[in-house]
């Protein structure tokens, strides 16, 4: 990086223009910070982009994924999945907003940038007051690449647990694919049945994509 000019520089051009005019390579050499003996930051940036399938893989990558994939090594790795988390967390409203959820869509919008780009399946379920408040957005298992696996049990023991009067279960597709198969259909079933029966009312399933989203409430399947 030192053969660059100085106001060319990522993190000199990042305070004279800032970090929206940074390409994606620039970014990710700020937050790498040092390159080795034989590349600078810039370079390196670019490998590991190439390497690892550019910013998507990127955000579906481990950090054992991504320290083999590239030549970062552990703690830079680290740190460059601690800069996507946060960058994850500034899409989302703050836990003191305690946002209302009334259509999927808004849940859609709140549950996609955590969820909708894993590289497996994460099932949770979103808790809600008695005014579709958000209580608490409960992560119950995660599983391999197709497959995730939540008792309806223990879905409702963490409902109660949480005061939940509603639920909005969900879970996400690492295919990109939201169309549910014929074990979602199954399960929805028997989660609704089970939430009339224990008195914790299952207001929809959502299959999450990296930007889409299947709801089982607006195809009426609920």
């Amino acid at each position: 990086m030192k053969e660059l000019p100085l106001h060319d520089r990522p993190r000199e051009k990042l305070a004279r223009t800032g970090a929206s005019a940074l390409g994606d390579n620039e970014l990710l050499a700020i937050v790498i910070g040092h390159g080795t003996a034989r590349r600078d930051a810039l370079a390196l940036a670019v490998d590991v982009l190439a390497g690892i399938g550019g910013l998507r893989g990127l955000a579906r990558s481990g950090l054992s994924d991504l320290a083999r994939a590239t030549a970062l090594g552990p703690a830079r790795a680290a740190r460059v999945l601690a800069a996507i988390e946060l960058g994850r967390r500034t899409l989302l409203r703050g836990r003191e907003e305690r946002p209302r959820f009334l259509t999927p869509s808004q849940i859609a919008a709140h549950l996609i940038p955590q969820f909708g780009d894993r590289a497996v399946e994460h099932f949770g379920a979103v808790l809600l007051d008695s005014k579709r408040r958000l209580l608490r957005t409960a992560l119950l298992s995660v599983g391999s690449l197709d497959a995730s696996v939540a008792h309806p049990r223990e879905i409702f023991r963490e409902a109660a647990i949480g005061g939940a009067s509603a639920i909005v279960v969900f879970h996400n597709h690492p295919s990109g694919d939201p169309t549910p198969s014929p074990e979602d259909v199954d399960l929805t079933r028997r989660l609704v049945e089970a939430g009339q029966i224990v008195g914790i009312h299952v207001l929809d399933h959502l299959i999450l994509a990296e930007t889409r989203y299947f709801s089982f409430r607006e195809a009426q399947q609920l």
